[in-house]
């Protein structure tokens, strides 16, 4: 047999590359070695099954958050006063053994004189379809542009209480759909507080030293070692009674930002003590950078998905955060809704025994917090080159 059958005998050639696989298949690939590190990242993170499913779940609400105004039937803050305490309508499809589409029946009252409460009754003679795309109640988008269209509205001269009202009469999902705008904003720009200053202590520490270094540990030993909630509770207090309530907003998104940032900072530092004595660092110094421009163009770049999965793991902190503080009654109040606004009217154990969907605010607080939980576990975990 001749060199060039050989040859053709022991040719194999290499399989297209499979970013699914733990390693790169075939030993002539180059699209694996070439990648970036965003890229491998990207291709690790979406094995994470579990991660990738929390991540559409996160996106999704995310994008209902500009068009809350749009998606809710009802204005936050429009009372029914014949459906105080009315309890949820379920939505049916079938009437009579017929395919009438989504609809509710209508509900009748009547006041016990017994137990003074309100008595709700179906009446299931009358089907009442949604509407969808339609003219309802009017509102400001944005607080900017009057506009009165829904994606879906109560029927005609009926009521769509899916979720049910609360005490006023006012409906509970378009509540939730309005609180998720202040709840989930509220995350996001408190994370970016604390990024901004972990970022900012955290690379002073780990590329300067020293004793630096020793003031910024101790400053963060100090605040890690105050009781977190207490600490909490004192700073909202704080707050003049007489804040609107976009100053409220921002003062309880700066208190969770500044209280968060010790654990960033502390990531910050371990990494820029591990690669401040890389040799492009030593190069960067010999070329005359400056250190502002060694921190911020060399090194934090180096590990910046390492701490975007930080980050992720810390925004539901703050969510619970303002939840809590909503709850007691410290954070942000009425007229604006989160929440944890609306959780505060579940402190009644005797309305929340007779009126139990008082508590639905509860089910999309857990979502979330578990959504982001499992994000930022598979972007840690992709995040590792060693995983």
């Amino acid at each position: 047999m001749n060199k060039a059958a050989l040859s053709k005998q022991h040719y194999v050639d290499p399989a297209p590359f499979d970013p699914g696989a733990s390693e790169p298949v075939g030993s002539e690939n180059e699209s694996y070695y070439r990648a970036s590190s965003w890229q491998l990242m990207w291709w690790k993170f979406r094995r994470h099954k579990v991660a990738l499913a929390a991540a559409f779940i996160l996106l999704g609400f995310y994008l209902l958050v500009p068009f809350v105004e749009v998606i809710a039937p009802y204005n936050q803050s429009q009372r029914n006063g014949d459906f105080l305490y009315a309890p949820p309508q379920r939505v049916h499809l079938m009437h009579e053994g017929k395919l009438v589409g989504p609809f509710v029946y209508p509900y009748e009252y009547r006041f016990d004189f017994d137990t003074f409460r309100r008595v709700y009754t179906v009446d299931t003679s009358k089907p009442q379809p949604i509407r969808f795309f339609c003219r309802g109640e009017g509102y400001d988008f944005w607080g900017l542009v009057p506009g009165d269209v829904h994606l879906f509205c109560p029927p005609t001269d009926g009521t769509l209480f899916i979720l049910g009202t609360d005490r006023l009469g006012r409906d509970l999902l378009s509540r939730i759909i309005y609180g998720a705008r202040i709840s989930l904003t509220i995350g996001i720009v408190g994370i970016a507080v604390s990024f901004a200053l972990g970022l900012f202590f955290g690379g002073l520490a780990g590329y300067l030293g020293g004793w630096v270094d020793h003031v910024i540990q101790r400053m963060i030993e100090i605040l890690r070692s105050l009781p977190e909630l207490p600490l909490w509770l004192a700073l909202s207090a704080a707050l003049p009674p007489n804040w609107s309530p976009v100053l409220v907003f921002f003062g309880i998104t700066i208190i969770l930002g500044l209280l968060d940032w010790p654990g960033l900072a502390r990531a910050v530092r371990s990494k820029l003590l591990s690669l401040r004595e890389e040799d492009f660092v030593k190069a960067a110094e010999l070329m005359g950078a400056s250190k502002q421009r060694i921190i911020a163009r060399h090194l934090i770049p180096n590990f910046m998905s390492h701490l975007i999965a930080s980050a992720t793991l810390s925004i539901p902190s703050m969510i619970l955060g303002e939840t809590a503080l909503s709850f007691l009654g410290l954070g942000l109040r009425p007229p604006v809704t989160s929440w944890g606004v609306l959780l505060n009217e579940a402190q009644n154990l005797a309305a929340v025994q007779l009126h139990p969907w008082l508590l639905f605010p509860i089910v999309p607080v857990v979502i979330i917090v578990l959504a982001f939980n499992f994000m930022g576990d598979g972007l840690r975990d992709a995040a590792d080159p060693y995983h």
